[in-house]
């Protein structure tokens, strides 16, 4: 099976240097729909979809493969070498932050700035480290959508995107969390949520931006900026956008800070 055909790989532009965009859970490339097409002018875009989302290659899913997040940085390593990427940008949203992260540790040639949309190390606080949940609440959010991927979706989308005020947004989350397989839906939430990478943020030598949202449910401003103070050649923004997916309810803000950054 080929990288482009297991992650649904679309390039676009024509500049020297690539920018990979890499979509959160639930989601798929569309989520960078607003975002991406403003800088083919300069730069060769990467688009794809982790496997289990999106138009990937639901038969390329390997639960074993797929048990952490590694897995999924493996997938961006070999879609970036079959590209021969090189000192290209890395723009993660969510989880998938911390998959570019994992990438660029094992590739640091592959990535040379990393662009964290709402990144979270760690979801689940700790002693000293302030993740947003108990590991209860945790639990209770991955029973619940083991038990009910629909409801879970229905309920979960709204209060993750935030803007209450425009529903079409929790719409489409809505809609895309639906869209994905739920047993593969189910494995990923449990990865995400479980996940512990904040021993790997020092460890991170390309240029990195964290773009932080306020009143995200998902990962909030302390996070950010751990994030942040964590990472050495760093630095955040703080965004005026609200929720977890500026992606979507401010593409405009996202695209300037990527611009001013690069």
């Amino acid at each position: 099976m080929s990288v482009a055909k297991r992650n649904n790989v679309r390039v676009r532009g024509s500049g020297p240097r690539a920018m990979v965009f890499a979509h959160g859970f639930g989601c798929d490339q569309n989520m960078w729909r607003f975002v991406a097409p403003e800088f083919e002018r300069d730069y060769r875009t990467v688009l794809f979809d982790h496997v289990g989302a999106g138009h990937s290659d639901l038969n390329a899913y390997d639960p074993a493969r797929y048990s952490s997040l590694q897995g999924y940085a493996d997938d961006l390593l070999q879609i970036g070498r079959e590209l021969r990427l090189e000192n290209a940008v890395f723009v993660g949203h969510s989880v998938s932050a911390m998959i570019g992260a994992l990438a660029s540790l094992q590739d640091p040639a592959m990535f040379g700035s990393l662009i964290m949309v709402g990144p979270s190390p760690r979801y689940i606080d700790d002693d000293g480290y302030k993740g947003g949940f108990s590991a209860q609440q945790i639990e209770e959010l991955l029973s619940f959508l083991e038990e009910n991927h629909m409801g879970w979706s229905a309920q979960m989308a709204p209060a993750i995107m935030g803007n209450p005020d425009r529903p079409e947004l929790a719409e489409e989350l809505t809609n895309s969390f639906c869209r994905t397989d739920p047993e593969i839906a189910k494995a990923f939430a449990r990865v995400t949520f479980m996940s512990d990478n904040r021993a790997d943020l020092p460890r991170i030598s390309a240029r990195t931006l964290v773009l932080q949202c306020s009143e995200d449910i998902i990962a909030g401003q302390q996070v950010g900026e751990y994030v942040q103070k964590q990472i050495p050649r760093s630095e955040l923004v703080m965004l005026n956008a609200t929720g977890h997916c500026p992606n979507l309810s401010a593409p405009d803000e996202v695209i300037a800070a990527i611009r001013a950054f690069v």
